[in-house]
This record gives structure tokens, C-alpha cells and sequence, in this order.
């Protein structure tokens, strides 16, 4: 068993939630998934089955576009609305002026506090362990890439974002310092993830739907990388981790192998001439092995 589900995560679920949900119904320990959802967060999560998970680091995955919700008017521990609230601030009279004032400090490159309640280890643990211990850390920034960032609609003290930004990116914190930059506070209520790369959500199951045959193949899943057909003989010097010749070089850096079935096994750097090996499927696994 060997590819990719494209799943449209509910809310109230972590991504580990939906990892575990697929291993019990396709009845397999290898999943992974790429681009973790906070559990207020729906949309499009990337999950790969079987030896699949090797291949994420190669998929197509930026950039990542999102609809979102934000409440100005109070911050929260979380930077969304799962978290303690602080007290209730004024919001500007004119709440889109304020916005679309704000929003240019947020665009291109840019430095980003990842928040406290967050996967990100420091000194070997999560932050958000800290965070539940009532310890608050200093953290590095991160540099990330907002590409769009505008402003759809105002509601009162609610407005709607779309956002296409670079991997990495915590949309918590793009709300939580947006209400800063404003000076009344703010924080995510509601996120959908409508593309992760070249996939989109309306390519996406349900959960609940989640099956063998909902698998994307690899050959199907790794483009735009390019596909390189090999004989027996090549597939062999692959798999035993040996550089293969080309007659004319590649341009793009790395190339998807297919044995001669015509499954993706391998994915390679492109040397010149030469492709280095630098993952590749056993044999004995094959495209058909849990």
C-alpha cells in the first residue's frame, strides 16, 4: 500500500488525530502527514500511506493558500479562540481602515514569532509544554513568505483574510500580531486551508472516505518533478544506491524514477549527466506491501 490522501480535515481533530484515523482504517502503521492543522483548523491536509511517507520531503507542497476568520477586540493565550481570553479592548470605529492600514507590514518577507502554544521544541520540548507550565520562553524569529494577504470582507469586529504564504507560516500569529499593529487585539476564530502546493481542497475526501483506492500514486502526486522511465538494469544499479548515466542532463535538480511496471521507486539529484540515488523503495516492499 503506497500513496497519497488528499483529506479534508474537520474541525475539532488534530493532524495526529486524522494519522491515526487512517491507520485504522487502511490497517497499516505508516502514515505521515505534511503541514500540521491546528484542531479549530478545516481543510486540506496532505497525508502520505505506507513507504510513501519517504517521498514527502519531494512533493509539491508551497506555497499554502487559506481563508480565514479574525476577531479584533481581545487577544488570547493561543492566538485563536481556543485559548484564554484577555480583557475586552476598543476597536477602532473604522475597523477596515485600521485593517487595510496595517495589512502592507505583513507582506513579503517577513519575521514571525512562532506562538508559545506550538510543536516547536525548544531544548528537546514543544513549547506549548511550556506554555501549559505557565512558562513563557523567548523565542527565534522565522523568517516566511506572505505573498496575499487581503482583506474580503468586515462584520463587525470580525473580518475575512485570504492568505497564500510559505510553508512554516502560523496564521495564529499573523491574526495575533495584526490586532497588535492595529492596538485592540485580535485572534484567529475560524481558518479553512484550500491549497497546499498544486493540490487543492475540492480534490480532497472526507475522513470518512479514507481508503486503498483513494490512494494518488506517486507518479501522479511528485509533478511538476519530472519522470524517468529505467530498463531492469538501471532499476537494479538504483536500488543497490549506484549512480546511473543519462545521455543528455536534466534541468530540473531532482527527477522521480520509475522501475519498469512503471511505479515511482526512487527519487534522484540530478549530477550532470549522472543521477545520484537519494531515496529509494526496496524491492521487496514493492507497490503493493502495507
Amino acid at each position: 500500500m503506497l500513496g497519497i490522501l488528499l483529506i479534508d480535515k474537520p474541525g475539532g481533530m488534530t493532524s495526529h488525530d486524522v494519522v491515526n484515523d487512517v491507520r485504522r482504517r487502511l490497517g497499516t502503521r505508516r502514515v505521515g502527514h505534511a503541514g500540521t492543522l491546528d484542531p479549530l483548523a478545516t481543510g486540506l491536509l496532505v497525508v502520505a500511506v505506507g513507504p510513501a511517507t519517504r517521498f514527502l520531503q519531494y512533493l509539491p507542497l508551497e506555497p499554502k493558500e487559506y481563508v480565514g476568520e479574525v476577531t479584533f477586540g481581545q487577544s488570547t493565550t493561543t492566538y485563536d479562540r481556543e485559548g484564554e481570553r484577555s480583557e475586552p479592548m476598543s476597536v477602532p470605529a473604522d475597523l477596515e481602515e485600521a485593517i487595510r492600514g496595517a495589512l502592507p507590514q505583513f507582506e513579503g518577507l517577513i519575521q514571525q514569532l512562532p506562538p508559545m502554544y506550538s510543536a516547536v521544541k525548544v531544548n528537546g520540548k514543544a513549547l506549548y509544554r511550556y506554555a501549559r507550565a505557565g512558562q513563557e520562553l523567548t523565542r527565534e524569529p522565522r523568517t516566511v513568505h506572505i505573498s496575499t494577504f487581503d482583506l474580503l470582507s468586515v462584520e463587525g469586529d470580525s473580518a475575512r483574510f485570504r492568505i497564500v504564504c510559505s510553508g512554516g507560516t502560523y496564521i495564529r500569529s499573523l491574526a495575533h500580531d495584526l490586532g497588535q499593529a492595529i492596538g485592540c487585539g485580535a485572534f484567529l476564530s475560524d481558518l479553512v486551508r484550500n491549497r497546499v502546493g498544486r493540490f487543492t481542497l475540492d480534490q480532497a475526501i472526507v475522513l470518512d472516505a479514507a481508503s486503498a483506492t483513494k490512494l494518488v500514486p506517486l507518479h501522479e502526486a511528485l509533478p511538476p518533478m519530472p519522470l524517468l522511465q529505467l530498463d531492469d538494469t538501471q532499476t537494479q544499479h538504483v536500488r543497490e544506491g549506484r549512480l546511473i548515466g543519462m545521455s543528455t542532463p536534466l534541468e530540473n535538480p531532482l527527477v522521480a524514477l520509475l522501475e519498469p511496471a512503471g511505479g515511482v521507486f526512487s527519487v534522484a539529484r540530478v549530477q550532470g549527466n549522472l543521477l545520484q540515488p537519494e531515496c529509494v523503495i526496496p524491492a521487496e516492499v514493492g507497490h503493493s506491501a502495507p
